[in-house]
């Protein structure tokens, strides 16, 4: 195996005995399988769709899915992950007679003509490894592409379960997949494709915040606590709303509460979610503290996307967990969607039943909601701030968290920034800060926390609605700083993003993605600016 799509990659260069993760060999092996299936998929699909066939839903969730799948922490399951595969292969077989009955001349690539034999899966899984394309520039951009492409599948799935759908976004994925496909794309022209990857990027983060709002309302001002009740309990992890409606409604009058965890959190702060009062708080902090943290909760924990950390063998927990969507792992049940798209969680349900009640690891309650509509409903005290130099200036913190003790850089930083500095986050690297007591400015929180991973793109708008407000040329003139945490790959769409939107001089930490060869890195620093962190003290005379 060999796997660098994520901060935590073994020596900061790769995977190759086993993943971080947790990731074992075979299962990297049918990851790097299934990937090649979709690039074949895309590749031929991208040809069918220029000329001039139809969309085709089943093919555009196929697409998604199997990107999702192969995301950092959220499939560990073979079984799941070969299923997958056949599926495609029996998609790629269509649109193979569908593009012969049109005439189509296809790329001559081998994502393109491997047959799909099964007894050929084991060899064509190790042949298409990341370690396929030779040349490291190549093998850079195309892979940082990709990654940008997991992470822009995963939001899309979000927004597709709320019946939000982009054509033009599938398309483009199409493109991009026969671009990282051909065995002729230069590094020109990869550059370029990675530069409209962070295009599509907004777009798809617009589309599921349009998904979100249109579903649940506007995210509000909410205070949630962290504490825990006396009846039993179900946590549920993950991102996808759609399945935490679906669980609220079902639970509602059965005595049995539910907890968020990890970027679930934001769930709090959507009214349509909120109004459910048996939705009583958060559990813990950050997906990596889930083992020591799961122990406690005593009922059933339900994951509907990434995030997780594989259990110890004696875990006490381990009976107790259910995955959904793009999720899976050995022994775990899996929650399938109905054909109305909703999920039956009586399962789950029954079990919590018969648990105790969660221990209780903290107390207290944390503050967000701060998507852009809040903020733009506080503008006039923001701005009012700003031009009085209450607030000289924002830090975007927003991004994932993760294990390694370089990470407390971010709660350092958080806690010597001036007490004239709001701090924009999103994602779960804030539970680095958000549980400090940092105070406010004129009432104003000093941690404003728009929500998930996703809702980076509040801090788009808001961004470019203060360079309105105040009349700037360009964004990169407003007293804004990028210190951005990541883990994986949808901080990798996040990033591609913000440097779609002009966005120069992030600095991305604790350590540079090893996907990124010296040559590629020397362009983003040259074109944007892009740089790492270093000490708190250094950083802190460019940032703060």
């Amino acid at each position: 195996m060999f796997c660098f799509q994520c901060q935590e990659t073994a020596k900061g260069t790769g995977c190759t005995v086993r993943g971080v993760c947790g990731k074992l060999p075979e299962t990297s092996r049918w990851m790097d399988l299934l990937l090649s299936v979709v690039r074949g998929v895309g590749t031929i699909y991208h040809s069918l769709l220029e000329s001039g066939a139809e969309d085709d839903v089943t093919v555009d969730d196929f697409i998604i899915d199997a990107l999702f799948a192969t995301i950092t922490n959220a499939n560990f399951d073979d079984a799941a992950l070969l299923a997958k595969v056949d599926t495609g292969i029996a998609i790629k077989k269509r649109l193979l007679n569908v593009a012969a009955e049109r005439g189509l001349s296809l790329p001559d690539c081998q994502e393109v003509r491997w047959g799909g034999e099964k007894a050929d899966y084991e060899a064509e899984g190790n042949r298409e490894t990341v370690l396929r394309e030779k040349d490291e520039d190549i093998r850079s951009l195309k892979e940082t592409i990709v990654l940008g492409l997991k992470g822009m599948a995963a939001y899309y799935e979000h927004a597709a379960r709320l019946g939000q759908r982009d054509a033009g976004i599938i398309r483009f994925m199409t493109e991009a997949l026969a671009g990282i496909t051909s065995p002729h794309a230069t590094q020109g022209e990869l550059l370029q494709l990675l530069l409209t990857t962070g295009k599509y990027g907004v777009d798809v983060m617009a589309l599921l915040d349009k998904a979100n709002t249109s579903a649940y309302g506007n995210p509000e001002l909410t205070k949630v606590n962290i504490g825990v009740g006396k009846r039993p309990g179900i946590l549920i992890s993950g991102h996808d709303l759609h399945d935490i409606a679906d669980l609220l409604e079902q639970t509602e009058g059965t005595g049995i509460d539910v907890y968020t965890h990890g970027e679930m959190l934001p769930a709090h702060y959507y009214p349509a979610l909120k109004k459910y009062k048996h939705l009583v708080g958060n559990y813990g902090n950050a997906w990596w503290k889930q083992k020591e943290e799961f122990a406690h909760f005593n009922g059933p924990i339900v994951f509907t996307t990434n995030c997780i950390v594989p259990p110890s063998p004696t875990a006490n927990y381990a009976g107790r967990v259910f995955t959904s969507n793009s999720t899976g792992y050995p022994g775990w049940k899996y929650i399938a969607t109905k054909a109305d798209g909703h999920k039956d969680f009586s399962e789950v349900i029954e079990m919590a039943r018969h648990c105790a009640a969660p221990e209780e690891i903290e107390h207290g309650e944390i503050v967000g909601g701060f998507a852009h509509n809040q903020v733009f409903a506080l503008a006039d005290k923001v701005v009012e701030a700003v031009k009085s130099g209450a607030i000289r200036k924002f830090v975007v913190m927003s991004g994932c968290d993760g294990r390694m003790k370089s990470r407390n850089y971010y709660t350092e930083f958080a806690q010597t920034l001036p007490k004239d500095v709001v701090i924009l986050t999103s994602g779960c690297a804030k539970y680095k800060y958000n549980k400090l007591p940092l105070g406010d400015i004129n009432g104003i929180p000093r941690v404003l926390d728009a929500g998930q991973c996703n809702d980076s793109y509040s801090w788009a708008v808001v961004a470019l609605k203060l360079k309105e407000i105040f009349g700037a040329a360009d964004i990169n003139d407003l007293p804004i700083s990028f210190n951005i945490a990541w883990y994986e790959q949808k901080a990798v769409i996040v990033l591609l993003a913000l440097l779609s939107l002009g966005v120069k001089n992030i600095h991305i930490g604790p350590t540079l993605p090893a996907f990124i060869s010296p040559d590629v890195l020397k362009v983003l620093q040259e074109g944007f600016g892009l740089g790492t962190i270093s000490t708190v003290d250094e950083d802190m005379k460019i940032m703060g």
